[in-house]
């Protein structure tokens, strides 16, 4: 944009800290692909740029983040989606006030399982077991078989109770007609660590972000059924999570952290930049994985399994296009539909006014515009309606989004959040739909 308000223009051009109110910081990551807009705001230099000194810090697991974040002990951090809702309403052990205003990620995520459980699923349905927009129907059957013959459920591990995986992993188990709180059973496990219990044993599956499906794959102790892609294409993934109190008391270094991060975001996302990319997380100190594992999907393609060639998935990490960066409040409205479907929420609340409490898009347009960068106009927009890329309109200049599919064909309207819910056969409500349409009307 040509005309930059006088009061953004300081953070524009800050060098060395100058108005800010905090320029030196700190960040908590998990080793993931997706911390990359992090690491190379750091490695690049685009932290630097816009007058901040900021420390990384890998963390052991989601809860470590939220309880550092919550705490102080971090300014901020490389959040789950779901998780500045569910701390900002207290679910789980904390509370506390928490926004998001760049989303920094879509997609990334996979549900892999070990070689033992997809050979039963091969033997019980092998078409079904070979396609994996069917798969969940073999799963199916070895559910059932196991409950005639009475074994224990299978386990499924998810990184963490409000999270993208949780709900994907849920998500598609339910579409196959299996009931995640009943026929199988769900533990939590830090990312990292889900490769080393799937190869002893003590899991049957889970769902993670890479590099820990293709990590899997490679060891040949495990074969990705699904991505998260599959079951909905360009889900929000993970976002920029800090505390309401702490924006409000550093603006300048909370703007200067977004357009740092969106100039990340869009130089990750430039093609001739990925191998780089995928060889910086890789390191020791990032990701810690082997640079041929990380670059897989950071490349655009995918190994379901060992004994095939990689498959083509060139949106399987989506950092800046198709308005990858903006906190979509519409996502915020799904994510609490889920945590009612799942028995999570058990008190109605209005869901739109959490939405606007939580996911800032107000503060993601001022970053964009200091940046000369387009942005949507409107904060909700309908999933599941479009099978191919399609132009947004509203929007400070047309803006190219991607497909929005779900697997099971469904749509979703954030601004009819209970009939949403009421479509769903399978689910665990803790609150009365009568009575949320009351607070939601």
């Amino acid at each position: 944009m040509s005309s930059v308000a006088p009061w953004l223009r300081s953070a524009v051009h800050a060098t060395g800290g100058e108005g800010l109110e905090k320029p030196r910081i700190d960040l908590g990551f998990i080793p993931l692909t997706d911390c990359a807009p992090l690491v190379i705001a750091k490695e690049k230099g685009f932290f630097r740029k816009h007058g901040l000194e900021v420390r990384l810090f890998r963390e052991v697991s989601w809860a470590n983040i939220r309880d550092k974040v919550f705490a102080g002990v971090l300014d901020g951090g490389h959040m789950l989606a779901p998780m500045p809702i569910a701390t900002t309403l207290g679910l789980g052990e904390l509370k506390k006030p928490t926004i998001t205003a760049l989303s920094l990620d879509l997609n990334g995520n996979a549900i892999t399982v070990s070689q033992r459980l997809y050979r039963r699923m091969a033997e019980l349905d092998p078409e079904a077991a070979a396609e994996r927009s069917m798969s969940v129907r073999a799963l199916k059957k070895v559910i059932e078989s196991d409950r005639k013959r009475g074994y224990s459920p299978l386990c499924f591990a998810t990184v963490f109770p409000f999270s993208t995986h949780n709900y994907m992993l849920r998500y598609w188990l339910a579409a196959g007609g299996i009931d995640p709180d009943c026929d199988v059973r769900l533990v939590v496990i830090p990312p990292p660590h889900m490769v080393d219990y799937l190869k002893a044993g003590e899991i049957d599956g889970y769902c993670v972000g890479e590099p820990w499906n293709a990590q899997a794959v490679a060891q040949g102790v495990g074969r990705t059924l699904i991505t998260d892609y599959e079951i909905w294409n360009n889900k929000p993934e993970k976002v920029l999570g800090v505390n309401r109190e702490w924006a409000e008391r550093h603006p300048a270094t909370h703007r200067a952290l977004l357009m740092a991060l969106l100039e990340s975001a869009q130089w990750i996302d430039r093609p001739e930049n990925r191998v780089e990319v995928a060889e910086i997380l890789a390191r020791e100190d990032y990701v810690s994985a082997p640079a041929d594992v990380v670059k897989m999907s950071m490349t655009g393609s995918f190994h379901y399994q060992i004994d095939a060639e990689p498959a083509p998935l060139p949106d399987f990490n989506a950092f800046f296009r198709y308005a990858a960066t903006f906190p979509w409040r519409s996502h915020a409205v799904w994510f609490v539909t889920q945590m009612y479907r799942w028995g999570q929420l058990r008190d109605p609340i209005d869901i739109r006014a959490l939405a606007e409490e939580v996911y800032r898009p107000d503060l993601y347009r001022e970053a964009a515009q200091a940046l000369g960068l387009p942005f949507p106009t409107v904060d909700y927009k309908t999933e599941g309606q479009h099978d191919q890329p399609w132009t947004l309109q509203e929007a400070t200049e047309p803006m190219s989004l991607g497909k929005d599919r779900f697997l099971d064909g469904g749509v979703f309207d954030p601004l009819r959040p209970v009939d949403y819910l009421e479509q769903f056969a399978l689910h665990n409500r803790q609150v009365s739909l009568d009575v949320l349409a009351k607070v939601n009307p």
